[in-house]
């Protein structure tokens, strides 16, 4: 019987670091990470690796994450997919990812906590531990996963919770899919698969699509706010509100204007729980703000609902559109159509395997 086949793609970050001068920074590519990995040379499963990037998570851009998608999409003759990266953006590339790849080969985002030249460094444990869900036929079909701390996460709950701790993922809305035990992938929970989304082209030559992100807080007056009406650069906004989706009423005016000039979605900052659509109805309630034409998240966090407005928005997805499409989000069985696909244009060619 053929041992399993994975594709580790190595985009940079924590667990491609090492020391430099008391700090850290780039240093290791995809096959320096397997090699790296005690237990995987007797997993029985054949690696072979693609250095996409090398870069720090913070600095990852929507088109380099619209070219992993099409990498992905193409990828053909592998049983799992692994992707390594930054652990400080991986709750939006994951939810990103998700949106963007269709297929049924599972894609798994691990990295690490710890640097690899640091005392304990989690990443081969991580990246062994994703190696084994990748190629778990219960992992098949359930979009884009995240692995760390021998925890599996959905891409569209996970969350990064924690600056340093290696066990800084939760899941909030629902818990961890399954766990990794001594080798074992054993999965207790279920994610609905959300509907893929239209993808933008990918065009260098594309205009740039803005899409800001205001978190309100006690005593925001709207200054903030309208410095976005008086910038053409903007696109769309994403309103992190109180509780269930609450402004101060003295930001209302200026939402309410907001909204008239682009799509503004509604999101909480709590980080957990849905957007409230019919319980507050004074100045400022979410009842007022939708009044007001904004857009309500449903149950993803502002980082996600700004991921998925700023992919409609690329791709040309028109504002009437929008509602129908936050919705289908958060009720996965109201999607109807398929996804566009993205323009492949060139892969990279730096594929090798791992002997």
């Amino acid at each position: 019987m053929p041992r399993p086949r994975v594709m580790l793609i190595g985009l940079g970050g924590t667990i491609a670091m090492s020391a430099d001068a008391g700090a850290v920074v780039p240093a290791l590519g995809a096959a320096q990470l397997v090699a790296a990995v005690p237990g995987l040379a007797g997993a029985g499963v054949d690696v072979e690796v693609l250095d996409f990037r090398q870069t720090a998570s913070a600095s990852l851009s929507f088109d380099d994450l619209l070219g992993l998608a099409a990498v992905l999409d193409a990828l053909d003759g592998v049983d799992g997919i692994v992707v390594t990266q930054g652990t400080d953006s991986m709750e939006e590339t994951a939810y990103l990812l998700d949106l963007a790849y269709r297929g049924d080969t599972p894609v798994v985002m691990t990295g690490a906590m710890r640097a690899a030249s640091a005392a304990g460094a989690d990443g081969p444990a991580n990246l062994l531990a994703a190696v084994r869900v990748a190629v778990s036929p219960q992992a098949r079909g359930r979009g884009v996963l995240v692995v760390m701390a021998d925890e599996i996460h959905a891409a569209v709950r996970v969350r990064k919770t924690h600056t340093t701790g290696v066990a800084a993922f939760r899941s909030p809305g629902g818990g961890v899919l399954g766990q990794v035990t001594e080798g074992r992938v054993r999965f207790v929970n279920a994610a609905a698969r959300g509907p893929g989304v239209p993808l933008p082209a990918l065009d260098p030559r594309r205009p740039r699509v803005r899409v800001a992100l205001l978190t309100m807080a006690l005593g925001d007056d709207g200054t903030l706010a309208e410095t976005l009406l008086r910038d053409d650069a903007w696109h769309g906004a994403v309103i992190a509100g109180f509780g269930g989706g609450h402004v101060p009423a003295g930001v209302v005016p200026v939402l309410r204007r907001l909204a008239a000039r682009m799509p503004v979605v509604l999101a909480s900052r709590t980080g957990e729980g849905d957007v409230l659509t019919s319980s507050y109805g004074y100045p400022g309630g979410e009842v007022d703000l939708l009044g007001a034409g904004l857009i309500p998240a449903g149950p993803l966090d502002p980082l996600k609902a700004r991921v998925l407005l700023h992919l409609l928005l690329s791709a040309g997805v028109p504002a009437t559109h929008l509602p129908s499409a936050f919705t289908a989000t958060a009720d996965p069985s109201t999607a109807a159509s398929p996804p566009l696909r993205v323009d492949l244009g060139r892969l990279p060619a730096n594929r090798s395997p791992i002997t």
